[in-house]
């Protein structure tokens, strides 16, 4: 038996609000599936699809797992995703290499350093 690592689902009180901001981070093309799912498509070698689902529930605590971006230029992403409306989130982190930042519905997620 084996495994592929097929999609990366995550609730949504907005699904097609949350789905289209990824979108224009990641700069990748989204669509709504049979179900009434956003899909966001990763290029050839980018990874597993993302999958939002809408959920009535708003988010409340930390994540437990979360997505780590590495970038050329790390503040100019940090600035561009700020931008487009992320916030910087203390999570306890302290001085770090990497960026905490939340997308608009509080979904923590890290920028990390260019060279780590």
């Amino acid at each position: 038996m084996s495994l592929t690592f097929d999609e990366i689902c995550i609730d949504a009180h907005d699904a097609s609000a949350l789905g289209a901001w990824w979108s224009t981070v990641l700069g990748w093309p989204w669509g709504i599936d049979a179900d009434g799912d956003v899909v966001l498509h990763a290029p050839p070698g980018a990874g597993p699809k993302w999958l939002f689902i809408a959920v009535p529930d708003d988010k409340v605590v930390k994540n437990r797992i979360h997505l780590d971006f590495r970038p050329d230029d790390q503040q100019a992403e940090v600035d561009r995703v700020v931008g487009l409306g992320a916030r910087h989130v203390d999570i306890g982190q302290g001085r770090e290499s990497w960026v905490v930042l939340a997308d608009p519905e509080g979904n923590e997620f890290c920028i990390l350093a260019a060279d780590d």
